[in-house]
């Protein structure tokens, strides 16, 4: 009976050993990446936290590679490479509800479509959008709503094919939600899609990989983006 004893609390005691690893390692939306710089962010005067761009490797590298288009307008920068709009989801009010800005703009859905998290089905990806704009307004936030940048393929998921069929279809059900939803739907892909190509990649004077904007990229993106910011936050 001792013997049963002891192996029932060595398992018990090994099993309790996983679960706490489990609940250290299983951050699957990543609320570990911002924790410290959103408690920061929060003590910023509102001024300096007025627009929080949500997004995915897009987003986090546009922050890294152009920290002061974001530092001189009050601009935070929340991507997290690899994301899906699931884990958008998930995050949302860690990342953006709880910082108080005015308005949140959204660039999602390359990772949806590339497949990172889940099979891609277009519905899902658009209730998922749609629930981030309501989530944003539900909340006194202004959801801005941008297209997916184009892309031909995804170098790090070879094998799914047509997503330039899937991209265009997605930004038309995107401008259609927006308009649904009353909200500003600002165009990257047009300026950015390589002009001319009925594979309908990205640019390559704007890209180093097909999927990920240069610099040059950026500056398209927020020649394009910033007036309409500027215009929101004057009313």
């Amino acid at each position: 009976m001792k013997i049963i004893k002891t192996i029932a609390i060595s398992t018990f005691i090994a099993a309790t050993s996983l679960l706490c690893d489990a609940r250290e390692f299983q951050d699957w939306s990543n609320f570990r990446r911002y924790h410290d710089s959103n408690t920061e962010v929060k003590a910023l005067p509102a001024a300096e936290r007025q627009v929080v761009f949500l997004g995915n490797s897009i987003t986090d590298n546009w922050a890294r590679f152009r920290p002061d288009f974001f530092k001189q307008n009050g601009y935070i920068g929340r991507g997290i490479s690899g994301q899906t709009t699931y884990q958008f989801l998930s995050r949302f009010r860690e990342d953006v509800i709880n910082l108080g800005p005015r308005i949140v703009v959204i660039n999602a859905a390359t990772n949806d479509v590339a497949e990172n998290t889940h099979p891609y089905v277009e519905d899902m990806t658009v209730d998922n959008i749609s629930s981030l704009i309501e989530l944003a307004q539900a909340n006194g936030i202004t959801p801005v709503l941008t297209t997916t940048l184009p892309a031909a393929s995804f170098g790090w998921r070879k094998e799914i094919t047509g997503s330039s069929d899937k991209i265009a279809a997605l930004n038309k059900r995107l401008e259609a939600l927006a308009k649904e939803k009353g909200i500003l739907f600002v165009d990257y892909y047009s300026r950015l899609v390589n002009p001319g190509d009925e594979t309908r990649a990205l640019n390559p004077a704007y890209t180093n990989d097909g999927v990920h904007p240069t610099e040059a990229g950026y500056a398209v993106m927020e020649s394009i983006i910033h007036p309409v910011l500027q215009n929101l936050l004057a009313k």
